[in-house]
Parts: structure tokens; sequence; C-alpha cells
């Protein structure tokens, strides 16, 4: 749900770095800032809409992060809102056009957000939220397909659909993964505000700072601690997670776990790295 127009502010974004410059999205509701050190920053740039989801935002942000998806030399991926507010969920006019859709032209419009979410949630690199102000609906949900959240004491989150008569279904594989079946059943359900704090308390934030300039300060923290990690070993453990989530602990997991170790350290950024440590130098990763 958008919340009132404020005025824009226009933020001082930089020349992104050759290995992401090339990307198909043509509007700019969405924009790239990017580092030598292998940072990007994923700017929602509505700041008259609180940065309010619509298919304009949803199609330039999916073909963002297919372009990131092979982007050398990119080690942590960061989204953030333009002007104070991180995303409002849905924007009141495209709310409006959607009243008018048939059932199938719902499924679709639906379909082009899950896609996007599951594309930012598939990334190979770490993906960080940087939230403040509104975070409601589907704004929650880009910060919950994230690897982690850091939320400034303003930010809000929400999952207020059910007080409009509908679900956040598209978001609820992020959510529930997040904080959760009972406190997303609670939460749903009721459609209750959080709080920043609130919001630590329960795993829907991971950090919690005091204002915008806490953000800049963690974000340029994770740009550093990211660079330490051998990049391919940082997608593999990110799809490790999800092979081994959920599964019995047993001799067919113990195996394949076994495997993946055996795979991985053998390969050549294993190889560099184990030998980088003995011989105390710095892995080539870092160079």
């Amino acid at each position: 749900m958008s919340a009132a127009p404020s005025e824009p502010v226009e933020p001082a974004f930089t020349d992104p770095f050759v290995e992401v410059a090339d990307t198909d999205v043509a509007s700019d509701s969405v924009r790239l800032e990017a580092t030598a050190e292998g940072a990007a920053t994923v700017w929602i740039n509505r700041p008259a809409r609180k940065n309010a989801f619509d298919e304009e935002v949803i199609g330039a942000l999916d073909q963002m992060f297919e372009t990131l998806e092979s982007a050398d030399g990119v080690r942590v991926v960061f989204i953030r809102g333009v002007g104070g507010a991180f995303c409002a969920g849905a924007d009141l006019d495209w709310m409006r056009r959607a009243a008018h859709f048939t059932e199938a032209d719902n499924r679709e419009d639906a379909l082009a957000l899950a896609r996007m979410l599951k594309r930012l949630h598939d990334l190979p690199m770490l993906t960080v939220a940087l939230v403040e102000g509104p975070a409601y609906g589907g704004g929650a949900g880009l910060a919950a397909a994230c690897d982690m959240t850091i939320a400034a004491r303003n930010a809000v989150f929400a999952f207020s659909e059910v007080k409009l008569g509908l679900v956040p279904a598209t978001i609820s594989p992020y959510v529930v993964r997040a904080i959760g079946p009972r406190r997303s059943r609670a939460l749903f359900a009721l459609g209750r505000a959080l709080d920043a704090e609130a919001a630590l308390n329960i795993g829907l934030a991971d950090e919690l700072v005091e204002d915008a300039a806490g953000l800049d300060a963690a974000r340029e923290a994770l740009i550093q601690e990211a660079r330490l990690a051998g990049p391919a070993a940082v997608a593999e453990a990110k799809r490790l997670v999800e092979r081994v989530t959920g599964r019995a602990i047993d001799h067919g997991l113990l195996s394949e776990t076994a495997h993946d170790i055996a795979r991985v350290r053998g390969g050549s950024e294993g190889r560099e790295g184990v030998s980088a440590f003995l011989e105390r130098r710095v892995p080539a990763w870092r160079s």
C-alpha cells in the first residue's frame, strides 16, 4: 500500500563498472550503483511513491537481477530505496488497474512478481536489503528474499494484505523461511505492522542501525567482509543451505555433503584458499 507522495530526492549515482554496465533495463524506476570493490546497489527510484511496486518496477528489477546473475566481479548486492523509503508495497494506481483484471491477468501479474523474487533469491552472491522507512507487503517480501536485512530504527514492516481482503501469497515462501510458520500465520492473519526492533527479534531483520548513515556504514563494512570470501564458495554455500534445509540427517545426506566438501576442496578456488592460508598470503580473489 502506497504512502502519500513526497518530493523526489535524487541520489548521487556513480558510474557502474564495466562488468555490470551492460543491462537491458530501460526504466529509470530502478537504478544501479556499483564499485570496483565488487559491490552493486540496486536502487528502487520512485521516491514520490515511496518506491511502491508497479509492473514497470517489477520488470526492471527482474531484468536487473538477471544481469547480476552472471556479472563478473560482483561480490555483494544491496537493495535500497531512494528518498528514505524502502518499498511501500503495491502502488495505488497499479492496484486500481488490477481491480479490472481477469483471473488470468491476475495470475500473470502475480507470476511476474514471483519470478522476480525467485531471481533475487537465487543470485549466487550475498544479497542484503538496506531498509529504512516503510517495507510493506511486497516490499517486506523483497527484504525477506535477500540473504540478510539491515534495518534503520525508523523501518516499519507490514503484511497488511488481509485488511484488503487479500493474502501475501507470492512473498510467503521467503517470509515463512525467514521467521517460521507460527509467526507468519499470526502476522499474515492480523496484518500487524512491526517496528525495526520487533522485526529484529523475530528474524525478519538481522541487524539494527540508527539511521541512513548507519546503513551506509553497515554497507561499507559488509563490502569489506564480503571480499574475504571466495566468490565460488559463497555461491556453493548458498546452494548448500537450500539442499539440506528440511532434510533428514541420514546416510544419504551425509554422503551428499561429504561429496560436496570433497568436490569444493579439490576445485581451483578451494586449493587456492587453503594454500594461501598455509602460506600466510592473501588469496587470489582478494588481490
